[in-house]
């Protein structure tokens, strides 16, 4: 199977949130692979490995629906053809 690798940029109110932890354990709960960042300009920065696209939907619709005080004004996703091999989820502080 083919490793797939999306750049995912989420914005709204994301930061401060726990919206990266939240992202995490949806990540652990699906077995993706990657990190996640707050960035300077107010979004989170995702990149999400898996060989199974249904997965990385799923993810994505988990991530349309945020933790509980966030607000998920826009997500941006872009498919990448090289994969990272990460072999865990990790939030970069």
């Amino acid at each position: 199977m083919t490793c797939k690798h999306l750049n995912i940029r989420v914005s709204g109110k994301v930061q401060g949130v726990w919206f990266r932890k939240y992202t995490k354990d949806q990540a652990d709960a699906l077995k993706l692979f990657g990190t996640v960042q707050n960035m300077p300009d107010g979004s989170v920065y995702i990149e999400v490995e898996s060989t199974d696209d249904a997965l990385l939907d799923k993810f994505i619709k988990c991530l349309e629906n945020g933790s509980p005080l966030s607000r998920v004004d826009h997500i941006e996703t872009e498919r990448r053809t090289e994969c990272n091999n990460y072999k865990s989820f990790e939030i970069i502080r």
